[in-house]
This record gives structure tokens, sequence and C-alpha cells, in this order.
């Protein structure tokens, strides 16, 4: 099937709210086997749906909307596809009783207007909604088919998967298998050449590449006849990649730089600590926010200043005085006063400029990332290629990910 997603509300032209059912529902239909050729966003507006609606089956068979199913006068989403599809909207007491039902278990009155919600184009079948006021339905001539479905999050995407997509399994020929790889440390177009052979000479599987902040990620996919054939037909491909692009590869299975990072602490047995200077805490924030840091993740010091770094991490203040806050020798005692403080087997600091302007005479974008690893002190200055203070922070943060990942590899 072909499919294109339909998503319909003002608040999104306005930038009011984020999309981000385009986006979940493009992955869903992807994992499916079936292809998306187009996103199509309108606002509250009957012509414009109307038209919308006739360039989306112009080469597709299947459309999904997302949004318009509220009780109000401007949502407008089914009495336009009704009118789409030539056919008119009839009452469901049922559907009103359950509406009905759900406002009283909130502890509320149901509003003269929600009986709209329970009105639903003729020969639809209807999709419940446990989680809010607007069911959502499914209708079809046999030839065009449309999943018609609420706007908010946390109804869409139960709906989709408790209704939609096994609907959909079953009318679908084939089985579509992929794999997301992560590499590190090596650009989109120079991944891309490595692979050019493949992609070149691709059918099925496909190679399809995309850059990332910081890294290059890129999706191998096949679809077969059974799940096995897609699966084999996947692996067949990646061992040829991992000839070309090994040495680039970190994740196989679309797990994040940091969580492999973690799940290798936890692996060894090794505890980490952090001292930062000029990311404020964003380190220690992106390790807490992976469930289970607890686990290998003992404590964050933020030393901004230069009085904190001397009497926190007994940072020399000749040492400052000399070679300033942003130098090789503040990100090594940093790192050595950390490991006295803490204990902890790992130990990392990051000190440097992000801007906007020139500190201490260094430029912005230069930063220092040290590594005490069980016993070992390193350090190794990095520079970012923007000016762009948040941009500089958040590369100072992947790069101390980084560090610590290759740090754990070389070791068994």
């Amino acid at each position: 099937m072909k499919a294109t997603i339909l998503t319909i509300g003002t608040e999104i032209l306005f930038g009011t709210i984020v999309n981000t059912n385009s986006v979940f529902l493009s992955r869903q239909l992807n994992d499916l086997g079936v292809d998306v050729l187009r996103h199509i966003t309108v606002g509250d507006n009957r012509g414009r749906l109307l038209k919308a609606l006739q360039e989306a089956y112009e080469d597709c068979d299947l459309v999904i909307t997302t949004g318009g199913l509220g009780p109000t006068e401007d949502d407008l989403t089914k009495e336009t596809i009704a009118e789409f599809f030539g056919t008119e909207l009839v009452d469901h007491p049922e559907e009103l009783e359950i509406i009905r039902k759900w406002f009283e278990s909130q502890g509320r009155v149901m509003a003269p207007n929600n009986v709209k919600q329970s009105w639903f184009p003729k020969g639809s079948v209807i999709l419940p909604n446990p989680n809010g006021t607007a069911p959502g339905f499914y209708l079809s001539d046999g030839k065009r088919h449309i999943y018609v479905l609420p706007g908010p999050p946390r109804e869409n995407v139960p709906m989709f998967r408790d209704h939609v997509a096994p609907r959909l399994s079953a009318h679908e020929d084939g089985f579509l298998f992929y794999k997301i790889i992560r590499t590190t440390g090596i650009g989109e177009s120079d991944l891309e050449t490595k692979l050019l052979d493949l992609i070149d000479n691709q059918t099925d599987p496909t190679i399809a590449t995309y850059a990332k902040p910081f890294e290059c990620t890129f999706r191998v996919a096949s679809k077969r006849a059974t799940l096995k054939e897609a699966q084999d037909a996947v692996e067949e491909c990646m061992i040829k990649i991992r000839e070309l692009v090994g040495e680039y590869i970190y994740s196989e299975d679309d797990k994040e730089l940091i969580e492999i990072m973690m799940a290798e602490l936890k692996e060894k047995g090794l505890k980490l600590a952090c001292a930062e200077s000029m990311t404020g805490g964003m380190f220690a924030k992106m390790i807490t926010d992976v469930p289970g840091a607890s686990k290998v993740f003992s404590r964050g010091v933020v030393t901004y200043c230069n009085e904190a770094k001397t009497s926190e991490l007994d940072v020399k203040p000749e040492t400052l005085e000399k070679y300033g806050a942003i130098s090789a020798q503040t990100a090594e005692e940093m790192v050595r006063g950390l490991n006295l403080y803490s204990g902890c087997p790992v130990c990392i600091s990051v000190t440097g400029n992000a801007g906007p302007d020139a500190d201490e005479g260094k430029p912005v974008g230069q930063f220092f990332v040290g590594l005490m690893f069980c016993g070992k002190v390193t350090v190794k200055e990095f520079r970012a290629n923007r000016n762009n203070r948040n941009y500089i922070r958040e590369f100072a943060c992947y790069q101390m990910v980084k560090t610590v990942h290759n740090a754990l590899q070389s070791i068994d």
C-alpha cells in the first residue's frame, strides 16, 4: 500500500504545537511495509481539506488523518471526509453513551456540543478511544481507504497501535525488516561514498543514509515474502557493510551512544563521575535521563568559576593563573581532583569556551576533556566549528560520552 499522512489543525500551521504524529505514523507505517509518499498539513478549512484529500489519493490508496475530531465548530474533519466520499453523517447512540460515561469518569458533565463526536460517515468502522472523547473511524469505498485518528498523541498513538496496525498488517503482502545502524567518526558524504557501490546497485535491500547531530545513521531494509527472507537479506547486506565501514559502526539496533556507554559501564562494574565547567551540568543530565543511571553514575560536580575549581577540585591557583581555566592543565587537575573526591575509577572533566566571545584569549568553541580511567589520565583538545553556544555545549557532552565509550572499548 502507498500512503499519505494528512495532519489537520490550524494550530500546527501557526506553530503553536509540534507535529509529532507524522513522525510516529511514518515510522509505524514503514515498519508495516506501507510506503509513505507524502505528508500534508492543512488548517481547519473545508475547501483546503477537500483539495488535500484529492491530492492524497492521486497516487495513494491509503490516507491516515490526525486532528479535527473535537466538538467545536471548526472541527470539520468528519463532515468533510463524508462529503469527499459522497456519503452522510449518521448518529451512533452507543458511542454517545460511551462519551457521556467518559465525562462521568472524569467527574465532569458533558457539554451539548460533544454530541457531535458520536456522528460518523455512513459505513464507517468506529475505532474506540478510551483515552479521550473523540473516537476514530475507518472508511473505504473499495479502492480508497482512510483511517481518521484524533490529534492528541496520548489518544492517537494507542489508537493506531491497537486498532490500525493490526488491520494494516492483515492486508499487507510481504514482510518488512530493517536495521538502523549508527556510526561515529565519519561524515555523511564520506559514509555514502564508501557505501556508494551498494547504494547505486540497490534494489532490495535498500540503504538510506542520513545525518544526525554529531554522527551519521543509515537504514538497511528489505521487504520479502516471509520475515525470515527479509531478515536474511538484511544480514547478507550487513556483511558487506561491515567490511566497508565496520570501524565506524557503534550500534546495529538504533541504540544511542550514551545508552551503549552506560551498558558497558554496568557490564564492567564501573562507576562514573563528572566535573563540568562550560557545560554547566548538561552531561550529568544526559546521564540521569537514561533509566537505570544510578547503577553506573556516582555524582556530578559543576565548577563554573575558578574559585569553585580550586575549592572543590583542588585545581591549583597557579595553574589557573599561568594556563587559564580553558586549558589542558586545568582539565587534568579537575579530573584528578574529582577522582580523589569521588573515588570513582572512571572520571571525566570538561572546561572550555562556549561563546559567544573569546575568553582568556581562547577562541569560541575550544574545549578540553580530561579522563581518568583506571588510574591513567589523558586530556584531549576539541574545537567546535560553529559559534553557537548550545551547539558547542551539546558537542562537548557528546565528545565526553564518546571519550568514555572509547576507553571502555579498550579493555576486555
